[in-house]
């Protein structure tokens, strides 16, 4: 009889080219709906919102939209223990991630916090290996190299002596929880609808942030059209239909080709600060972007070859 874990691992390569290729744009998707988070987030904080308050009214607007959008009254047939471990990975890992990693850019730069993040990729195929619940292939290696390449490519390596260690220890600490949370979450939400899972998540970070925001008082009500303008871009586009994909692709993929797949969302974040916050484009970014996209293809090709053989 085959183990938990043997189940799992099988049950992914035997996808079909066609729910591969679906699952790969969907991780892309949400890729695109994360990357908007820190200029959708710089425009919201501009405008004199503390940032505890604005994630508070990010997390209860897309609640609010997903409890809508999925059908809430499925959850009387889900076990309790798999709501309450989806709302406490939502409470805890999703809240922490999004704060040690906007946090950081208190101490340093956007550029070195990518890169810093970013590593996570190359953490979550080691853990997966040690694990032996996926394969680290040559193709995979091939192509996590390729993807940290474009991302240090990208955003530039960081020099040690002008970093700030605790800016450092956010961003790395945020690596290493994403690297715990994707494995959890694609666990956590095995036979969950994707929206009814994106919903408990949502709920779980929704509560951390209110709470925050009231035992810090910032708990208040923004004001001006512009302001909520951008906080329902950050709650549809940042986090109902990121979170929505990225469960439907990780449930397809696993965490390694998932977390490879999603690095690109710097070269989003960079060509979206192009065209809303006027920053330049440079042959870096354009080169890191290349390389990035080289290691999504060289996925999608392995990952559907593999289907297909299956």
């Amino acid at each position: 009889m085959a183990s938990p874990i043997g189940h799992r691992y099988i049950g992914r390569v035997q996808n079909s080219p066609t729910s591969v290729g679906r699952a790969t744009l969907l991780v892309i998707l949400s890729a695109l709906g994360f990357g908007s988070i820190s200029v959708l987030t710089l425009l919201v904080t501009r405008s004199g919102l503390p940032l505890v308050t604005a994630m508070a009214w990010r997390y209860v607007l897309a609640g609010l939209l997903l409890g809508v959008l999925a059908s809430v009254g499925q959850l009387k047939s889900i076990p309790r223990i798999k709501i309450v471990r989806l709302v406490l990975i939502g409470g805890i890992g999703q809240a922490m991630i999004t704060y040690l990693s906007l946090h950081a850019l208190e101490y340093i730069p956007v550029g070195p916090l990518a890169f810093l993040f970013y590593t996570y990729p190359a953490w979550v195929a080691l853990l997966e290996a040690v694990r032996r619940t996926e394969k680290l292939t040559l193709v995979r290696v091939t192509a996590l190299t390729m993807a940290l390449v474009g991302v240090t490519v990208m955003v530039g390596a960081p020099s040690a002596e002008k970093l700030h260690p605790i800016g450092v220890a956010l961003a790395l600490g945020s690596a290493l929880l994403y690297t715990v949370y994707l494995p959890a979450l694609e666990h956590a939400q095995s036979r969950i609808p994707a929206m009814l899972s994106a919903f408990l998540l949502v709920v779980g970070a929704g509560i951390s942030f209110m709470l925050a925001a009231l035992f810090t008082g910032n708990l208040h009500v923004p004001a001006g059209a512009p302001l909520w303008a951008n906080l329902f871009l950050l709650s549809l586009v940042s986090t109902v239909i990121a979170f929505s994909a990225l469960i439907k692709g990780l449930a397809v993929l696993g965490p390694v080709r998932t977390a490879i797949i999603a690095t690109v969302e710097p070269f989003f974040t960079a060509i979206l600060g192009v065209l809303v916050l006027s920053d330049r484009l440079t042959a870096t970014t354009l080169t890191g972007g290349v390389l990035i996209a080289g290691a999504v293809l060289l996925i999608q090709w392995s990952s559907t070859r593999a289907a297909a053989m299956a």
